[in-house]
């Protein structure tokens, strides 16, 4: 019987791009005729004819399933959803505008077939990313891998091979605020590496805004890592030293060398300002942990599926 490959692509307004990464990971396919595929379109909550799209591949091709969110929950939470339902003996997860080729695929099957559990790929270059990007997520990368507890390659990205084994300690992951390529790189296991060339999008604009590129980079260094906790204390430390020597110099100069040099409320005001800076910089990171706490312990379910297209033989 014929391996099963779970190919996962989250979709937010991309009609004009479904037909044509399906006709690319067909053809892909059809050079691996030993294999079988089934393609998980997660529709989250497009405005456009996205689901549209999906229904009229699911009835000329059975192979096509699809998840329709009630409303747009996000990348994360959407390929999250498609591992969720993925039945396959592996998973490939890319993106819907091609800039993920799936001509990979064979490669990352032939890493898999010889022991390797996570197959991750590096984009050598971006050709549709404008220079603040590249220069942001270069940034994001240097410092997330010296603050973080997981190491992530610079331009790590969430293209990648998965063996069933891995995506099933996946599915038991709880959080909710999630980075799905750190997940994975937390978890471990025998990897590999395929690096590649991202092109322009075929059609369309990009989703991922700066807002949501921000908030993502937020969540990714508030999930694994401690640092920013830490770094409240280490700043509180330094303050506390620099405001002390300087309060001692202040005094000393005060009271033994010139008593009009510094007055009485210059003093309190430079207490006051170390004081209410350290205070603003403990409550700034404690509070976004608090946040963390807060979106886990209500308990809220990941994402709302309104409907499934050909889905019903694999509900979980």
């Amino acid at each position: 019987m014929a391996k099963l490959i779970s190919i996962v692509i989250p979709v937010f307004n991309e009609e004009k791009n479904i037909p044509l990464v399906f006709e690319e990971v067909k053809k892909t396919f059809s050079a691996c005729p030993e294999y079988a595929f089934e393609i998980i379109f997660v529709n989250d909550g497009s405005s456009d004819n996205s689901l549209l799209q999906i229904l009229k591949l699911s009835r000329e091709d059975n192979r096509v399933k699809g998840l329709d969110f009630s409303r747009n929950f996000g990348k994360e939470p959407a390929t999250s959803a498609g591992c969720h339902f993925a039945r396959g003996d592996a998973v490939i997860t890319l993106d819907a505008d091609l800039q993920h080729p799936p001509s990979l695929i064979p490669k990352f099957i032939e890493l898999w077939e010889n022991g390797t559990e996570v197959v991750y790929t590096v984009r050598k270059e971006n050709k549709g990313a404008g220079w603040f990007k590249k220069i942001s997520s270069k940034i994001f990368y240097w410092l997330f891998n010296r603050v973080s507890e997981v190491q992530t390659e610079s331009g790590t990205t969430d293209f990648r091979l998965m063996d069933k084994k891995v995506i099933e300690v996946f599915r038991k992951f709880p959080e909710r605020e999630r980075m799905f390529r750190g997940m994975i790189d937390w978890m471990g296991y025998k990897r590999q590496k395929v690096e590649f060339v991202a092109d322009d999008r075929v059609n369309g604009r990009a989703s991922y805004s700066y807002k949501k590129l921000f908030q993502l980079a937020i969540n990714s260094f508030t999930s694994f890592s401690l640092l920013p906790l830490r770094l409240a204390g280490y700043v509180g430390v330094v303050i506390i030293v620099v405001s002390g020597l300087l309060l001692t110099v202040m005094l000393i100069t005060r009271w033994f060398i010139d008593p009009t040099m510094f007055t009485p409320i210059a003093i309190l005001g430079v207490s006051n300002l170390f004081l209410i800076g350290v205070v603003l910089i403990s409550l700034g990171f404690i509070a976004l942990y608090i946040a963390r706490i807060h979106n886990e312990v209500i308990n809220r379910p990941l994402y709302i599926v309104r409907e499934r297209v050909n889905m019903e033989i694999i509900a979980r």
